[in-house]
């Protein structure tokens, strides 16, 4: 098992594991800038393997930020063995996250951030977008670099096995693939309209958690994993969609 490291955007760096024992894949992203930053920190027993490729493109210490899309062990069960790594780091994540998790959890107190509030890390500004419940989480969060056009998002458009790491190919049919098997997503009446929330970004790259790099039409697929999970919030009123585990 290995952590390849690409560059997906300028000065942005997919940090990916695949797990073949499990069929998929984990991915955490370096924003390297004057205050370089973490998104994603990976499960603990994954972090001398992720530390390692990071090293390789900066050294850990000089990290300046961690954070994370929501609380769950591949998002951060490594926090405070980075923590211990990078000195100099700070924590952030959303309000609630912090205010329900993070402050217990970490052994670093973290700094909490609003919906659309930004941070300059000099030649980089990543923007915190609040997204409670999508896929998952009441706390769920992604992050948006506005000078690439990239966006960092978490586990939407999961999928299973391996894949390369950057990638132009159709993303929808795989990620509802994983839905199905899954079932990971919230189908609430806001998980739509906060999809399409993130596609008036047009974002020019998507960095998937559990899949490829994505640089085809970032704006048209949200825009239809939009539509494709309104339909089935749409048939789980009706008692649930076919080839869907429950509502």
């Amino acid at each position: 098992m290995e952590t390849l490291v690409t560059e997906i955007a300028p000065d942005i760096y997919r940090l990916s594991t695949y797990i073949s024992d499990a069929d998929f894949m984990f991915n955490q992203f370096l924003v390297n800038a004057e205050e370089p930053l973490l998104f994603h920190c990976g499960l603990r027993a994954l972090f001398p393997l992720v530390s390692e490729a990071m090293a390789r493109v900066i050294p850990v210490e000089r990290l300046r930020w961690i954070t994370f899309g929501h609380i769950e062990a591949d998002e951060c069960g490594s926090l405070n063995s980075w923590v211990a790594a990078a000195p100099r780091a700070t924590v952030a994540h959303g309000t609630m996250g912090c205010l329900v998790s993070v402050n217990d959890m970490s052994d670093r107190a973290p700094t909490p951030l609003q919906d659309g509030e930004v941070i300059d890390l000099g030649g980089k500004r990543v923007r915190r977008i609040e997204t409670p419940h999508m896929p998952h989480g009441w706390d769920a969060g992604l992050l948006y670099e506005e000078t690439t056009g990239t966006l960092f998002c978490g586990d939407l458009f999961t999928a299973m096995g391996d894949a390369p790491a950057l990638t132009e190919q159709e993303i929808i049919g795989p990620a509802l693939a994983a839905e199905d098997v899954f079932g990971a997503t919230c189908l609430t009446a806001r998980t739509a309209p906060t999809m399409l929330r993130l596609a008036a970004l047009e974002p020019r790259t998507m960095g998937l958690m559990h899949g490829p790099a994505y640089a085809g039409d970032c704006g048209r697929a949200l825009r239809e994993l939009s539509a494709a999970y309104a339909e089935r919030f749409a048939l789980s009123l009706d008692g649930g969609a076919p080839g869907r585990r429950g509502p």
